[in-house]
């Protein structure tokens, strides 16, 4: 998996990526997944974006799934599409399909106290409204990334975005 030799990485997504065409995006396959709980955070939806951020909580919890056997070119594409309003941090999750748990990758929004923070995201509302624009998108970003011919990210992702509510 692992094109340097070192072990795969468990990557726990939470938000967008849940979907299978979005994370076959990102790592130009199929991900292999296991569903999985992170206690101690929150999932939260963000103004003008249709994608959520976690921050710590104790008393939270999400729900999401670990792709695992990710390769580190891959973990690079997770870090070009999560981009700098996240940081990778490892976590422990328990798979709900057999309490074991595991150590993961996972991205966490750096501003905790974001005054767009707020309620529950909905990953069926999400589907249905943004996934196909998400996947074009993102297959847009990795390209970008790899060759960006003048253009900034933000350009790219513009997309995206929602309008002020």
């Amino acid at each position: 998996m692992s094109s340097s030799g070192a072990p795969p990485h468990n990557v726990f997504v939470y938000g967008s990526i849940l979907e299978p065409a979005v994370a076959a995006v990102i790592l130009d396959r199929s991900a292999d997944t296991v569903p999985a709980l992170l206690h101690g955070y929150h999932r939260y939806k963000l103004k003008g974006r249709p994608y959520p951020c976690i921050v710590p909580l104790e008393s939270a919890k999400v729900n999401g799934l670990v792709i695992t056997g990710v390769s580190d070119a891959e973990l690079n594409n997770f870090d070009v599409i999560e981009g700098s309003d996240y940081e990778r941090v490892t976590v422990e999750v328990v798979r709900t399909d057999n309490s074991e748990k595991m150590k993961a990758e996972t991205y966490v929004w750096i501003n905790k106290d974001d005054p767009t923070m707020y309620g529950e995201w909905d990953f069926e509302e999400w589907r249905v409204i943004h996934a196909d624009k998400f996947v074009e998108t993102f297959r847009k970003v990795l390209e970008w990334n790899k060759n960006p011919n003048g253009k900034r990210k933000e350009d790219v992702v513009e997309p995206l975005l929602l309008p002020d509510d």
